[in-house]
């Protein structure tokens, strides 16, 4: 077993964690007025973080899910802003990779150099107040008119809705068919019937806009579909093995910088007369904290290459996305624990790690649908 990256891979790291040192700004303040800086989005396109896994004919990058993961993890390790890092991984995994991979050719030309240049940003809208993990209970409809289609209903927690400019938008063309009957559309910002609500006030991952969006007779074309009619689940399931795997990179990322701080931070506070990492309940927990982050970083990159060797990767993407959402909450309690009062103080990067890492066991399945899955895959 081989596990050294390649020196296009280190390299396109070090760039990569290099360059998002230089983003974040004051976070402090972007955390009260909930928004990353639009600026920054644009380098970050500029860099090429929006089409990672996109090739290069239409704006992108061309990286498999390895080398994808990979730069994923540098841009949460050093960008403070998780929310920005979020925001930008769902955009390119949940809306971006849909459009190409599901996409025709005219589609793809027309939006995805845009959405990799980061003039444009984009969003996924499949999940709605009645229907959450189980996505085959979509009530939005999309019914046939002449050569298109009209969409009706409402998407809940809809990430970045506020400032997109694509929505990827799941819609029920058969409600008989089941799975069999749910459809992807592209519906694009001031399209008439589309009206975008007010952004949610969440407990992580603030600067990030989520909110609902109003489909009431929004009409869309034929050729705004992605794939045939009634390949919807399919369009969904690719999606979330690039979200599952690739996004929660940037958790691992985030750990990575946390576990560095709580580090320097074990070294140099003293007390009774000695730093507190020489006590064993203060380095036994920071030693738990490291075997929660290389696990989950190995159970990631193995789903990830798994994915890039076109094999079916459905359990250990699911392994992966446990592993790393649960870790990530669990580092983020030791971590205040660790720092003491400090750790709960909003002036310190500690307590928003953990925040931002409370979602992660909820958004792209939730932690108990993963256990289902990884249960099936055992013929359970």
């Amino acid at each position: 077993m081989d596990f050294a990256w390649s020196e296009t891979q280190t390299a396109l790291y070090d760039r990569t964690l290099a360059f998002a040192q230089t983003l974040g700004g004051d976070i402090r303040t972007r955390d009260r007025e909930h928004a990353f800086s639009r600026a920054e989005w644009q380098r970050c396109g500029e860099f090429g973080l929006l089409g990672l896994s996109v090739p290069e004919a239409f704006g992108g990058m061309g990286l498999g899910a390895l080398s994808t993961a990979r730069a994923v993890e540098a841009f949460g390790r050093g960008c403070r802003d998780t929310g920005l890092v979020f925001a930008a991984a769902a955009h390119l995994f949940a809306c971006v990779m849909p459009i190409f991979d599901h996409g025709d050719d005219a589609l793809r030309r027309r939006l995805l150099p845009a959405l990799c240049s980061g003039e444009r940003i984009g969003a996924n809208a499949i999940t709605e107040a009645e229907a959450g993990s189980d996505v085959h209970a979509l009530k939005t409809t999309a019914r046939r008119d002449g050569d298109g289609y009209v969409l009706d209903g409402t998407k809940s927690y809809v990430t970045n809705a506020e400032v997109a400019d694509v929505f990827v938008v799941y819609a029920t063309t058969n409600p008989a068919h089941g799975y069999l009957g749910l459809s992807a559309f592209v519906v694009e910002r001031g399209a008439p019937g589309l009206v975008i609500g007010k952004p949610f006030d969440k407990i992580g991952l603030t600067t990030t806009s989520i909110s609902s969006i109003y489909l009431d007779g929004c009409r869309v074309r034929d050729a705004d579909r992605l794939g045939a009619e009634g390949q919807g689940a399919i369009v969904f399931r690719s999606s979330m093995e690039w979200e599952r795997a690739c996004l929660f990179a940037a958790y691992v990322g985030v750990m990575e910088r946390q576990l560095e701080q709580v580090v320097e931070h074990a070294r140099t506070r003293r007390q009774f007369g000695k730093p507190i990492g020489h006590n064993q309940a203060v380095s036994h927990k920071i030693a738990d904290m490291k075997l929660r982050l290389e696990s989950a970083r190995l159970l990631l990159y193995r789903a990830c290459w798994a994915r890039d060797q076109g094999q079916d990767a459905t359990a250990a993407i699911s392994m992966a996305k446990l592993a790393v959402s649960e870790a990530a909450v669990q580092n983020g309690l030791d971590a205040i624990q660790l720092h003491g009062g400090s750790g709960v103080l909003r002036e310190y990067d500690v307590e928003r790690m953990l925040r931002d890492a409370v979602p992660s066991t909820i958004f792209s399945g939730t932690s108990e649908l993963q256990r289902t899955l990884i249960a099936k895959s055992l013929g359970l």
